[in-house]
């Protein structure tokens, strides 16, 4: 698989057809590592001897650094291939000649290798150019040396001998020797190389033969982006080309450009192992420096890379020259690998205590020259202790550079490592320790507990330890564990009451008071207890300063919840609170969100949508996102579904989630809610189902989360037919709810959609039951949407005057709401009531106007139909393809059965019947097939 060296490939054969007329030559490769002088060596013989005679006799020796002691290593096995099957003259005369030079060798071991004079061997080294001669008398000689550089020195001196009087010999001798190794400046080798009739280079591979190599290991053609990330990354170096593609296919990739990554990220395993034994090979300059360079990484700062190698300048420049000549920088004068595998193998060729020094010396060289604290905190991480008293605040500073930046996990990295330092006792302990339990709150809330607990006997105070405890998570949804609620109410106890405290202690005291509060979010008597706690303040509780603001927020909360305060008192409050909340302020380590939720509860969000919307534009100017995105995708979401648009509040819901994947302490509960709440609004079958499969694997104890999915379940199992098992759900849920004291139409509208169902299954009693029930909770909230959805729900379930009556009024109410779907939704229900009179068609137009504004086709569809209680004809409504498979399932058909009827696949009878249920208003299947009779038959069809 030799791609681009035809070049080289016809000068050997050209050399050995030369040599068949007496005309011998030295070819010398020479190249970086990793060119490919080896691979070319070979699959010389092959190539070579095809292009030439059969009669070419080949003898090859591979030279090793670890057998540089071995005397005539090389010559041996160069003689050894030559004499195999040889005559048992020639074998004798071998064996004497090569014992006289073995003897000559030995005798002169203890003076250095070129200070030995070449006469004194001139009779054992004439004795084996003679064995050659009378070989290659029958036919040429093809003879290989590769890695020249470690051959041993008596078998270089009989080379570089034979390099000087191959005259009357019919050979050709081929030699490798690699760029940049010092070895290559003995003297004997340099004679090996002035004798050279032919010096060859490889260069590295082309586009072309990149995109033919990688044919070669993967089968199929590459490509265009993923051949050319393959060339740039490995500089079309054949070595680690092939080491990138055997790693891949072995990993099961295909050469296709979705696996550019997958280039990028390559670190071979046997490549990093070659490029190690070439480093450790180096002297020590080039060690050093090869060292410093992967420890700064890259790029590497000129000024501190020769001090961290311990390098003047011109032993520098010629480190870093040789570095390049070995092909392992990719410019000699810029310290920089050709490929990230090189760092690692640097890395790989050090002891641990060589890298623990180097890394150690490297943070001090950054921290002396004011290096950012990143860089720093980089180079203690790759340590296990320092030595230096500074470390401790350059992590602590970095991870806080970090939390900003929106990387807690790296922020704990640090922090963790900082731990490691012994001399940190006391106060000094318990201060790391409290910010590394901030840094893991929405990583590993387990943890941050531990940590907490741990800080909070070292430290001096009462004060100072309540502080510390308000750096738990706080409970949003209830979300506290047992042992974390006991550390609050601990530390609180100690403290004492709000009341009987005074600046810093009082903001302290009063905010573990939010927490304790909102931990009870699902105890009936806890959530009394805030109740009484706010009616306590007054009409006008004291919000000027955080502690106070998150006090309040979460009162108010649980007013919402209950319905102890109705809706516009729940307003004025929650409007207070935004008003003296700064924009931005960090609002997600506090109950201050919960303000939006009672302000979306309350039907009151245009307030809240221009805060959110100063608050998005400031989040716009950081680079990093952050957990505090993801909130702010979330409190989106809310605003929209109380404004009535679903589709766009979904998509804010699904970002939210995306986040949460890094925060989901923090965001993923909430975060899972509003998408399932979302999905119920569309009510789009397959999208249902796809949310209630992904929230059924949050596992999560938290009430609200709990009530949402099965919420979903229940409509999942209508949009199915099984009516009777949706309305135990809701029942069930609302059950726990009330029992919860959560009492909301709003937030937990579980009445209306039971009672729907109940009208389904032919129980109009239990259906007006559940809807006055809801009414009455209703105007005790007082919220518009909340009022308007009850009387909706009536109006549609009587007939008559008074249904209409109620029809009349909900519309009206609904005027009053932020949430046009709901209005738009009233309209069509009362134009389709008042059919055939002058004003149905203003308000089924005006239906369709809203519903298209909320992004809710179907709704629209309905409106241009005549609305009404969604009956219609099917010829009005479905397309003819739509009108088939509703006719085949009319008729009990299975979708495997109309699949085969009509001759397509079943997943596209389950689009048109998805699409059929939506278009005509039923629930599923069983619906359809009892009301299809009935569809056939109305409008005069």
């Amino acid at each position: 698989m030799l791609h681009e060296r035809g070049a080289e490939l016809a000068q050997i054969t050209g050399a050995l057809r030369a040599a068949r007329e007496g005309r011998p030559s030295l070819v010398l490769l020479t190249g970086p590592l990793g060119i490919g002088r080896s691979a070319l060596l070979q699959r010389l013989p092959a190539r070579a001897v095809n292009g030439a005679e059969d009669d070419v006799r080949v003898l090859r020796a591979n030279a090793a650094p670890v057998e540089q002691d071995f005397a005539l290593g090389v010559v041996r096995q160069l003689f050894d291939s030559l004499l195999a099957g040889a005559p048992r003259e020639l074998s004798e005369r071998w064996t004497r000649e090569s014992a006289c030079f073995a003897t000559l060798a030995l005798a002169d071991e203890d003076m250095p290798a070129d200070a030995r004079p070449t006469a004194a061997y001139e009779p054992a080294l004439s004795g084996l150019l003679s064995l050659l001669e009378s070989v290659s008398a029958d036919g040429p000689l093809l003879i290989l040396v590769d890695d020249l550089q470690w051959v041993d020195t008596p078998s270089l001196r009989w080379l570089a001998y034979l390099a000087k009087r191959l005259r009357g010999l019919r050979a050709v001798v081929v030699c490798t020797l690699r760029d940049g190794e010092p070895r290559a400046r003995h003297p004997l080798l340099s004679e090996v190389v002035e004798a050279a009739t032919h010096r060859l280079r490889p260069r590295p591979l082309s586009s072309a033969g990149t995109a033919a190599l990688i044919r070669d290991h993967f089968g199929e053609p590459g490509d265009e982006e993923f051949i050319r990330a393959c060339h740039e990354t490995c500089a079309g170096g054949p070595l680690s080309l092939t080491a990138v593609a055997l790693d891949l296919a072995a990993a099961g990739h295909r050469p296709t450009a979705d696996r550019v990554g997958a280039v990028r990220a390559a670190r071979p395993a046997d490549l990093r192992e070659r490029l190690a034994r070439c480093v450790r090979l180096q002297p020590a300059p080039v060690r050093h420096l090869a060292a410093a360079i992967a420890a700064l990484g890259e790029p590497g700062d000129p000024a501190l890379v020769p001090r961290l190698a311990g390098l003047d300048p011109i032993d520098y420049a010629a480190a870093l020259r040789d570095l390049h000549a070995l092909g392992l920088v990719a410019d000699e004068r810029e310290p920089r690998f050709v490929h990230p595998v090189v760092a690692d193998a640097v890395h790989s060729s050090l002891s641990v205590a060589e890298r623990e020094w180097l890394h150690d010396h490297a943070a001090e060289l950054l921290y002396r020259a004011g290096r950012s604290d990143e860089q720093v905190a980089a180079q203690l991480m790759a340590g296990v202790t320092s030595r230096h008293d500074w470390s401790v605040g350059v992590l602590r500073a970095a991870a806080d550079v970090a939390l900003r930046r929106g990387a807690p996990e790296v922020a704990v990295r640090y922090l963790r490592r900082a731990l490691l330092d012994a001399s940190l006792l006391g106060e000094g302990r318990a201060r790391l320790l409290i910010d590394l339990a901030t840094a893991e709150r929405g990583l590993d809330p387990v943890a941050c507990e531990r940590h907490i607990s741990q800080a909070i006997p070292l430290l001096p105070t009462p004060g100072h330890r309540a502080a510390a405890a308000l750096r738990l998570t706080p409970a949003a949804m209830g979300l506290l564990r047992p042992s974390a609620v006991d550390l609050l109410r601990q530390v609180a106890d100690e403290l004492g009451p709000p009341d009987a405290l005074g600046g810093a202690a009082r903001e302290v005291a009063l905010r573990l008071e939010a927490r304790l509060r909102q931990s009870g979010i699902d105890d009936p008597a806890e959530l009394a207890s805030a109740v009484e706690r706010l009616y306590r303040m007054g009409e006008e509780p004291p919000t000027a300063t955080a502690a106070e603001r998150e006090l309040v927020a979460v009162l108010v909360s649980a007013a919402t919840l209950t319905c102890r305060l109705p809706a516009d008192e729940v307003t004025r409050l929650a409007m207070r609170l935004l008003e003296r909340e700064p924009v931005a302020s960090a609002r997600v380590y506090s109950a201050l969100p919960l303000a939006t939720v009672a302000l979306v509860a309350a039907d009151s969000v245009d307030a809240v949508g221009s805060w959110l919307s100063v608050e998005q534009r400031i989040g716009r100017s950081r680079a990093a996102v952050t957990v505090a995105d993801g909130f702010g995708h979330l409190e989106q979401a809310m605003v929209l579904m109380a404004r009535g648009r679903p589709t766009l509040a979904h998509a804010h819901a699904e970002r939210a989630l995306r986040l949460s994947d890094a925060h989901w302490h923090e965001l993923g509960v909430a975060a899972t809610i509003a998408l399932v709440r979302t999905a119920l609004e569309i009510g789009d079958p397959a999208l249902s189902e796809r949310v209630l499969d992904e929230a059924s694997r949050r596992t999560s104890s938290c009430l609200p989360l709990a009530a949402a999915v099965q919420f979903l379940g229940a409509s999942v199992d209508a949009h199915r037919g099984r009516w009777a098992a949706a309305v135990e759900t809701l029942m069930a849920c609302g059950r726990r709810l009330e029992s919860a004291g959560w009492r909301n139409p709003v937030l937990f509208p579980w009445r209306l959609r039971a009672a729907g169902l109940y009208q389904r299954l032919g129980d109009p009693r239990s259906a007006l039951a559940l809807a006055e029930e809801d009414r009455l909770r209703a105007e005790e909230w007082g919220a518009p949407v909340a009022m308007g959805r009850a009387l909706r729900l009536k109006g549609m379930l009587l007939g008559g005057e008074t249904g209409e009556d109620l029809l009349r009024e909900a519309v009206g109410v609904l005027r009053g709401s932020a949430n046009e779907l709901e209005l738009a939704r009233a309209l069509l229900l009362l134009g389709g009531r008042l059919e055939g009179r002058p004003e149905a068609e203003d308000m089924l137009r005006e239906a369709a106007a809203l519903a298209a504004e909320c992004e809710a086709p179907w709704l629209v569809e309905r409106a241009r139909r005549g609305g009404g209680d969604g009956t219609v004809r099917l010829e009005d409504a479905l397309t003819r393809t739509e009108r088939r498979v509703v006719t085949l399932a009319g008729r009990g058909l299975t979708n495997s059965d109309i699949a085969g009827e009509l001759g397509v696949t079943s997943r596209a009878v389950e689009k048109h019947l998805t699409n059929s249920y939506r278009k005509l208003n039923v629930s599923g299947r069983r619906e359809l097939i009892a009301a299809l009779p009935r569809l056939q038959a109305v409008k005069g069809s």
